[in-house]
């Protein structure tokens, strides 16, 4: 049953071939099985579980219309809040904490009938390409115990790729969503800015921040995008417009008259040659299906990710000020001789991993008097730089292409210490981040050198998240005949792993 699709189970649930609660307890005993040596989850309640499960079968024994992922599990990275359990972030500023309020995407979760497995580990504060910045530990890739599951959505990616949910949520400031995907063998996928609800998601960097769906087809992660989208009038930068007919898209699978632009910066030097071998074979997949497959330069696209940690950073020190132990979370050296001041300054020095006092100091500077117009300012110059190369771009193609990552899956401690290198991890997704348009990974087949998943990017205009669907689920549908099924059915046995 674990290994069944999101949209298998939910048609199994309505049939009443099965139940939400079986379904559920199903997946507790999945986690209960290897989630010690995945360590994908943060927090997971099963009496909790199974009472939503329990609710979903009563309300569908009482002649209840139910959405279409009605009862279907789902893993939760704890950057939404959640008023029935804790959100945290994975940082210890945050430890315990138990929101007041549900977040707009976790509402919608409830209100479409999802049962919620639990909070997922992640990067602190969404900081990091490896979740190995979380203050509860790391989390691994089921493809290989001693790798990353990258992040900052590791703990969703692991735990959908580790068969512990069919579904997760994530966010993709630069690349959150659609680098764990690459890496683990899922579909990732960063909607249109604006086009996902940021009310109740604690923020990294509010003009980048953008929920999205991680799952094991494309289908599935269709059905997730379309059920918590569209218009929210709690977050002011969401856009007031039609969810774009993404699962139509995804049904449809196919690019016969496409024009698809391969990215000329995204390749070369820097990349591993099993990832660029994959991508090669499947941009000529795609020219085989009938697409028209040409080659388009982003000149300034090589200058994304210096304008990413100059733009991110900033906004950061600005969202994580109000974490200043005076309202709610940790409060250290608190005894009554100190001053407020004295009581931040120390609760900040315990409360925030290095990663996250990193990028607070360089968005600090980034932002002081004296240097705003020559750092930040320039940055957000560049930002419309290449907002401008999408825009010249889809003049000429309707998608373009990429790999998704420059590497697969690296060892958990190899640039632990070099965040620079880490970094790199996110060079072919933060344009899209930047320009607020959609972009997809979906895996696209194995690298030579290590047996381990490889992800395609596909990226389309604003709100125009329907084309990559469709592009997305011509290149499964063709790379699955040929594979004989997916590709994490290439998986080792994690079962035996863990043993």
């Amino acid at each position: 049953m674990i290994k069944k699709t999101a949209a298998e189970l939910a048609e199994l649930i309505a049939s009443g071939e099965t139940s939400a609660v079986e379904v559920a307890q199903a997946h507790l005993d999945r986690i209960e099985a290897v989630d010690g040596s995945v360590k994908a989850f943060l927090h997971v309640d099963p009496a909790n579980v199974l009472e939503q499960a329990r609710a979903v079968d009563a309300k569908r024994a009482a002649g209840e219309r139910l959405g279409p992922l009605a009862g279907v599990p789902i893993a939760h990275k704890d950057v939404f809040t959640t008023a029935d359990m804790p959100t945290t972030c994975s940082s210890k500023i945050l430890e315990g904490w138990r929101p007041p309020y549900d977040a707009t995407i976790t509402a919608r979760l409830r209100a479409a009938g999802m049962v919620i497995m639990g909070k997922t580990n992640m990067d602190e504060f969404a900081m990091g390409s490896s979740t190995e910045n979380s203050a509860f530990g790391t989390t691994h890739n089921p493809w290989d115990l001693t790798r990353i599951p990258g992040g900052s959505s590791g703990g969703s990616s692991a735990a959908v790729a580790a068969y512990e949910a069919p579904l997760a949520t994530g966010t993709d400031t630069g690349g959150s969503i659609r680098q764990p995907a690459a890496v683990t063998g899922l579909v990732g996928m960063k909607p249109t800015y604006g086009g996902s609800s940021r009310y109740g998601v604690i923020a990294f960097a509010s003009s980048l921040d953008t929920p999205g769906p991680l799952a094991r087809t494309v289908l599935d992660a269709a059905l997730l995008h379309e059920a918590f989208s569209g218009h929210d009038p709690m977050d002011s930068t969401s856009i007031d417009a039609p969810v774009p007919p993404v699962v139509e898209a995804a049904r449809r699978a196919d690019v016969e008259g496409l024009r698809i632009g391969v990215v000329k910066e995204f390749g070369g030097e820097g990349y591993q040659p099993g990832v660029l071998a994959r991508f090669q074979e499947t941009v000529e997949l795609l020219e085989s299906l009938g697409a028209k497959v040409v080659e388009v330069s982003c000149p300034h696209f090589t200058y994304a990710l210096p304008a990413y940690y100059l733009i991110a950073p900033s906004e950061c020190s600005s969202n994580l000020a109000r974490f200043d132990a005076m309202r709610y979370g940790l409060r250290v050296g608190d005894d009554g001789t100190r001053s407020a001041e004295e009581v931040m300054a120390l609760t900040r020095a315990e409360g925030f991993g290095p990663e996250v006092q990193r990028r607070i100091m360089l968005g600090t500077y980034a932002l002081s008097s004296g240097y705003y117009d020559a750092y930040y300012g320039k940055a957000q110059q560049v930002r419309t730089l290449i907002a401008r190369d999408f825009d010249a771009a889809y003049e000429q193609v309707d998608v373009l292409v990429s790999p998704t990552t420059p590497t697969t899956a690296f060892p958990i401690g190899e640039r632990a210490d070099d965040p620079m290198a880490m970094y790199l991890a996110d060079l072919c997704t933060i344009p899209s981040n930047l320009a607020g348009n959609a972009a997809i990974s979906v895996p696209c087949g194995l690298a030579d050198e290590d047996g381990l998943p490889v992800g395609l990017q596909i990226m389309a205009p604003v709100l125009g998240d329907d084309r990559v669907y469709r592009v997305g689920a011509a290149v499964e549908k063709a790379l699955w005949d040929r594979w004989g099924g997916p590709l994490l059915a290439k998986a080792p046995d994690l079962t035996e792993a863990v043993k």
